[in-house]
């Protein structure tokens, strides 16, 4: 991907009183991430709001079903013999999806290494005051 993307503006919404309760259908390690990361969005970064929670659980989600890809193959190793030859785990496509979600979500909302350290649109880069592109003032 190209281009600079958008700096992750605090919430406008106050925060919540407490951290809203995981939902009951997460798995345990859905859950652990909610109650691991959300306070940390919510209360000390805010920048994420109450509205975000959908796409917060998409992530726990996906994280969870990382743990769980990993659990099994773990356990039932990474290979299977089939009728035609050995064969990768079925549990190598989940896990390698759920990765790839939880890393593109994980960056939107700016819990990565990357997506906190990219420069973003500042305050003020559309002020006519301000210098353009080509070195002059707008009009």
């Amino acid at each position: 991907m190209r281009g600079v993307k958008a700096e992750i503006p605090p919430a406008d919404e106050p925060p919540p009183d407490g951290v809203p309760a995981p939902p009951d259908w997460l798995s345990d390690d859905a859950r652990a991430e909610w109650l691991r990361v959300l306070p940390m969005l919510l209360n000390e970064r805010r920048t994420l709001s109450l509205s975000d929670l959908p796409i917060f659980t998409n992530y726990c989600v996906a994280v969870g079903q990382v743990a769980e890809a990993n659990r099994i193959l773990n356990k039932e190793g990474m290979t299977f013999k089939g009728p035609s030859g050995w064969k990768k785990h079925p549990a190598h496509a989940i896990l390698s999806d759920a990765m790839t979600q939880a890393r593109q979500m994980a960056t939107e909302m700016g819990l990565t290494p990357a997506s906190r350290g990219r420069p973003g649109i500042k305050e003020g880069a559309n002020d006519p005051a301000q210098p353009n592109l080509f070195g002059g003032t707008e009009l």
